[in-house]
């Protein structure tokens, strides 16, 4: 059983699990999807839609604020704050959110089989890829961490539903 995805190299749903087995008191979980990835995939190919997760990976590992960031599953991704309520994580999602955004993604969209050497050389294309967060925390009156994490993926919907590329609660 994987706790670590090996696409982003990120502590995987399992290792989420576990860490919701050992929370208590004051914490936050947000849902973080990326938008429109289906159709990104679907135009540019799976190969280039696992550069863009690898990525995204990335800017989740060094979320500030005390954030450990986890791969659930497909294009989303769960951060969990322990010690913070959702109005303290809530900058530090956003910081997130920006970076991800300003961040340029380059599409290589050059064939790397010997076969299509006959092919023209493309100039890369950038593209800007966002994501939608959904948060909550611990003060709701839930009864466990999935039900926070039920709370920030309901909140995820409304971020979409406002036009995407937001933090919703």
């Amino acid at each position: 059983m994987a706790y670590l995805d090996e696409l982003t190299e990120l502590p995987a749903r399992r290792a989420l699990r576990e860490k919701f087995q050992k929370m208590s008191g004051t914490y936050t979980v947000a849902m973080v999807d990326v938008d429109h990835f289906k159709k990104f995939n679907d135009t540019y190919g799976h190969d280039t839609g696992d550069a863009v997760l690898r990525m995204i990976a990335t800017k989740l590992s060094k979320v500030t604020g005390g954030g450990s960031s986890y791969r659930y599953g497909g294009e989303e991704f769960s951060v969990v704050f322990t010690g913070k309520n959702s109005e303290d994580a809530r900058p530090h999602l956003e910081t997130l959110r920006q970076t991800i955004a300003n961040s340029p993604f380059v599409i290589d969209r050059a064939s790397r089989r010997k076969s299509d050497k006959k092919m023209k050389a493309r100039k890369n294309k950038t593209v800007t890829v966002t994501v939608s967060i959904g948060v909550a925390d611990s003060k709701s009156k839930t009864a466990t961490s999935w039900d926070v994490l039920k709370l920030s993926d309901k909140a995820l919907y409304r971020a979409k539903a406002k036009g995407r590329n937001c933090v919703c609660s």
